[in-house]
């Protein structure tokens, strides 16, 4: 009944979660029980503490799973349709251009962590800081921008002009329009409107 449920709901090398392995009239010990007959046959590997994947096997007959930031990405980020964090900082600079620094620690802002600090997963390590908003898929990317502008001078490494046309171009490509903007910048320091005004994104939005 377990495997059926998994095979259903999951792909192979995909992160499964415990947590998410809600299934009626299946208790915890159960489940546990359950999961470590599957692992016994060889249907089911754990990753991780608490994470599972249906191994896929690839050409030289070896069971493959999935990585760290990918396990990263579904426990805090999105997940299908879900959307419940993004990448900031150096991550999210680099990302956009105006930081050629490549983050060695991947940081993250989510919805599943109620306080910030640092999470092993695999042998690779992640920041995950609580989000100051509640992230869903309408707000994710003018959010993304403003935490990104609390910040600005510790990840930049342009100008203020390049930096401009690389915000100028997030914000076409994601269709942030002012009233979003103008939505959440309180729940930001104050620093948020300072580098926005700065930037003059302002005239940038519509």
């Amino acid at each position: 009944m377990l495997y059926n449920y998994i095979k259903e709901h999951y792909k192979e090398a995909e992160p499964i979660f415990l947590a998410d392995l809600l299934i009626e009239n299946i208790t915890e010990s159960e489940l546990n029980q359950q999961l470590k007959e599957l692992c016994e046959k060889g249907s089911l590997q754990q990753y991780d503490e608490e994470v599972y994947f249906i191994p896929k096997k690839s050409k030289f007959n070896l069971a493959v799973g999935p990585n760290a930031d990918m396990v990263a990405r579904y426990r805090f980020v999105s997940k299908g349709d879900n959307v419940d964090g993004f990448y900031a900082g150096n991550t999210f600079a680099n990302q956009i251009g105006i930081s050629t620094q490549v983050p060695y620690v991947i940081e993250i802002v989510s919805n599943n962590v109620s306080d910030d600090g640092e999470v092993l997963i695999g042998n690779r390590r992640f920041v995950v800081r609580k989000t100051v908003v509640p992230i869903t898929k309408e707000n994710v990317y003018v959010l993304q921008m403003l935490e990104l502008l609390v910040k600005l001078d510790t990840y930049l490494d342009c100008s203020y002009e390049e930096a401009r046309e690389k915000f100028a171009e997030y914000i076409s490509v994601c269709g942030i329009a002012k009233s979003d903007v103008e939505l959440f910048i309180k729940e930001y320091p104050k620093s948020t409107l300072k580098y926005y005004y700065e930037l003059e994104l302002d005239k940038i939005l519509t």
